[in-house]
């Protein structure tokens, strides 16, 4: 790797490099669950929950993806469309204000060959519903790209702070029924929800493992150790107990079909 690693690359990197794996024509191989090449020249149609100023929509559109962006923030969407006006692919994005909630009225009833949601199940108060309803949107085969809060991080990152009261809480699963906001989730618990909601789960890695604990000015002041970090970032993502301790949790997951019996995913993963 030889261009310039930003500090967004680092925290991005674990995610794009799992979206590469699902996505038709990556270099890094289509595997058998991936999302299916259309039988016409419609590209892939992508929506991005919670996507806000197109952090991933843009890029994707680029590539030749038809994005759809839902988010609630009209400050957001303004950013995107300009985003994707200087990138050329404004005819590509299209950003609809509304939340998860809205998901299935804004964009119809299995739509989707792929299903960003992002950071989005952290600030619902009902996951689980949030989930199973984002869900219908995708096709029957369809994948899901799901980023969520750590659980372990999040007691890490208390204790650090100085906030041990608020870490043994999280570590102890005091508070049970709340918003998962100040929690996060462990990988059983997102692999549960996952498939109960509806999805098989073929793949969880971490991301962020090593990004937050590494002082920014040591990184920023020499690309080779932000290209050297991103490298150990990319080979821990999928390795335990690295993974489990990563800041957030990337799960894909492929949509069943009505009707169908839960699989066994990929990796082990019940």
């Amino acid at each position: 790797m030889t261009s310039h690693v930003t500090g967004a690359d680092l925290r991005q990197a674990a995610i794009w490099h799992g979206l590469r794996t699902v996505l038709p024509g990556s270099a890094a191989g289509v595997p058998a669950w991936s999302v299916a090449p259309t039988a016409t020249a419609i590209p892939p149609i992508i929506v991005d929950a919670g996507g806000g100023s197109g952090g991933f929509a843009v890029p994707l559109a680029v590539e030749g993806y038809l994005v759809i962006v839902v988010d609630p923030s009209p400050d957001a969407l303004a950013a995107l469309r300009r985003r994707a006006d200087e990138r050329g692919v404004a005819d590509r994005v299209t950003a609809e204000q509304g939340d998860l909630a809205d998901l299935t009225g804004i964009v119809g009833a299995e739509t989707a060959d792929l299903l960003l949601c992002h950071s989005v199940l952290d600030v619902v108060d009902d996951p689980e519903a949030a989930l199973a309803g984002a869900l219908r949107v995708l096709r029957p085969g369809g994948v899901l790209s799901l980023v969520v809060a750590g659980r372990a991080a999040t007691v890490l990152a208390r204790a650090l702070a100085g906030r041990f009261e608020q870490a043994q809480a999280v570590l102890t699963g005091q508070g049970a029924g709340a918003p998962r906001t100040p929690a996060g989730f462990t990988t059983a618990e997102i692999v549960a929800l996952v498939n109960a909601a509806g999805a098989d789960v073929v793949d969880v890695h971490g991301v962020r493992v090593f990004a937050d604990l590494v002082p920014g000015a040591r990184v920023d002041s020499d690309p080779f150790t932000a290209q050297r970090l991103l490298r150990l970032e990319l080979a821990a993502a999928a390795l335990e107990p690295f993974r489990d301790l990563a800041a957030q949790l990337h799960v894909l997951a492929r949509r069943r079909a009505a009707g169908t019996a839960r699989e066994a995913g990929a990796a082990g993963f019940p």
